[in-house]
């Protein structure tokens, strides 16, 4: 998770590590998209086995045998109308303890979803978009109406990167929790409330059960 990464950098403190962005398309085959998400799932397990990358405390780490998922499902993944807000104030997006973290707004997706239409404010770093491995990395976090069932009370986040054109894929079957899900001794981005979907969102990552 690319933006976890930055937390690790600047304070030893982060929500994330690396992983593959959804690029922009709209011609990738069913079968295509199953399997990227089912390579996404992968290599975040691995990521939670490894010690040197994973947020679990070593009690959890020790008998982690994966995390729950939903099912792929690619009516998850949708092509969004993407309007950008080149004129778009820099604000401190809160976190979970006292630090902030400088963003701004990149531009807000339009899209259908369960039959219902919906926008994000899709975000980019201030602390993040001179340095080169960031320079096109976007930051989009949502809460639903799964929040505090299924999944995460405090929302989910997704990687995405900068489309070349005025549409974007989101692909909600990579969702995933910020490190505060497994452990309290990081600090996350706290999901603004303009985005809330109102609507359930069942693909992802579900909510991690610590028993």
């Amino acid at each position: 998770m690319r933006y976890g990464l930055l937390f690790m950098l600047l304070l030893a403190i982060s929500c994330g590590q690396g992983k593959k962005y959804h690029d922009e398309t709209t011609s990738v085959s069913t079968s295509g998209l199953v399997a990227d998400i089912v390579e996404f799932q992968e290599e975040l397990n691995e990521s939670f086995r490894d010690p040197d990358t994973s947020p679990l405390p070593d009690k959890y780490r020790k008998d982690f045998e994966g995390l729950e998922f939903f099912e792929p499902d690619t009516t998850y993944v949708v092509v969004a109308q993407f309007v950008r807000t080149p004129d778009a104030i820099p604000f401190m997006m809160p976190t979970t303890t006292e630090r902030e973290s400088p963003e701004i707004v990149y531009g807000i997706a339009h899209f259908t979803l369960n039959g219902t239409e919906h926008q994000l404010e899709v975000y980019q770093s201030l602390d993040l978009m001179d340095q080169e491995e960031y320079v096109d990395y976007l930051f989009l976090p949502f809460l639903d109406e799964t929040n505090g069932e299924e999944t995460y009370g405090g929302g989910r986040y997704i990687d995405l990167s900068i489309p070349e054109g005025d549409s974007i894929v989101i692909d909600f079957n990579k969702a995933y929790n910020p490190y505060c899900a497994y452990n309290k001794k990081y600090s996350c981005p706290l999901v603004p409330r303009q985005n809330y979907l109102r609507t359930r969102v069942r693909a992802g990552v579900k909510n991690f059960k610590k028993d």
